[in-house]
């Protein structure tokens, strides 16, 4: 029996598009990244590596600036009140311990992020430890397997197809961008909307770049770390990561792909302005500019958004901290986890803090 489709329910959803979108494109790289490299995502990326010369986009701050001066101003401002907004990389003190370091990654292959500022190499070469999110991303085998052993996490196993989720239109709209990317959806139907989101939201370039092997930030620390034979450490598991995501209503997966979609054209720009601000330093700045630039048609953000915050960010926030303490407690270690984890009142820099650390800016 085909399912009623979802979409027609998300009209009475007052999530605001550029928000969305922005959080599918800010949450999913590192998910997405595993699956390239399990092989469980299709080589599309791969079959454009060759055309892909630049990801493009523009940085839109200096759009803001220009069109905009009194959005810009506001965006600052909402970025300022954001406590630990600005910085990538913390030394983290303890009265008898060595100092530690939390150090803001991004999750893509850009050289220009992949290329650690001195600081941060300098703190990578002082400790003995190093911790990423996870390290099932360096055993792709291994990861496989585990995502295999929950397949309902990343896959329908009930029947259910993408296409009885959706309306005609909006099926019509998701089809030609997978046609567009060489991805038939009939070989795509039984996957859930927050992956093919995920893959849609990225640049052809930084598709092709992974497809071929290159090393994102992460991934980068990690391998730097083994072949320095330092101890390798990861905060959670793939699976409860990709089980983060999947937690969340299929009506938030549904837009946020049809979204995704429907603003194809800004996601160069999102991409950009994420990269540009994350090399300045400026975390807290990336979403209110995104939103500040974003469509003014649009609804203010209420409770979809919110429950993607606490369940994909909050969360993992307080459980990385949690489990982050006992390392820290050894000293001379570098955790670096995604730059959005840093920031704001229940952030990773304010998290430590109240179990006890001193966190000062380096970088």
């Amino acid at each position: 029996m085909r399912h009623q489709p979802v979409i027609s329910k998300l009209h009475t959803m007052c999530v605001r598009v550029p928000r969305l979108v922005f959080a599918i494109a800010a949450s999913l790289p590192l998910v997405l990244l595993l699956l390239l490299v399990t092989g469980l995502l299709l080589g599309g990326g791969k079959a454009r590596a060759e055309t892909a010369e630049s990801c493009g986009g523009e940085n839109l701050v200096t759009r803001l600036a220009t069109t905009n001066p009194e959005a810009l101003a506001k965006a600052r401002a909402e970025a300022e009140a954001i406590p630990n907004g600005r910085g990538l990389l913390w030394k983290i003190e303890k009265p008898g311990l060595e100092p530690s370091y939390l150090l803001g990654t991004m999750h893509v292959t850009d050289p220009r992020v992949t290329r650690m500022p001195d600081a941060a190499r300098t703190a990578f070469d002082t400790v003995d430890t190093v911790v990423i999110e996870t390290i099932d991303i360096l055993d792709p085998a291994k990861a496989q397997a585990a995502m295999m052993m929950k397949p309902e996490l990343t896959m329908f196993t009930d029947g259910t197809t993408l296409t009885s989720l959706l309306s005609a239109e909006d099926a019509h709209i998701v089809e030609a961008e997978l046609a567009r990317r060489g991805i038939p959806l009939a070989l795509v139907s039984r996957m859930k909307p927050w992956m093919i989101a995920g893959l849609v939201a990225q640049p052809a370039c930084e598709i092709a770049r992974k497809a071929d092997g290159a090393e994102f930030l992460d991934m980068k620390i990690a391998n730097d770390a083994k072949k320095a034979g330092k101890q390798l450490l990861g905060l959670e598991s793939i699976g409860e990561q990709i089980k983060a995501m999947a937690d969340l209503p299929m009506e938030f997966h549904v837009r946020g792909l049809v979204e995704t979609i429907r603003l194809a054209d800004l996601m160069p720009d999102i991409m950009a302005t994420m990269t540009e601000l994350y090399l300045e330093g400026e975390i807290a700045l990336i979403m209110p500019a995104i939103l500040a630039a974003g469509p003014a048609d649009t609804d203010e953000d209420v409770s979809g958004y919110a429950e993607f915050e606490e369940r994909i960010v909050l969360v993992r926030n307080r459980l990385m901290a949690e489990r982050a303490a006992p390392i820290l407690d050894k000293g001379n270690a570098l955790i670096a986890v995604g730059a959005l984890h840093l920031p704001g009142e229940q952030g990773l820099v304010s998290l430590l803090e109240e179990a006890g650390y001193t966190l000062t800016q380096q970088q």
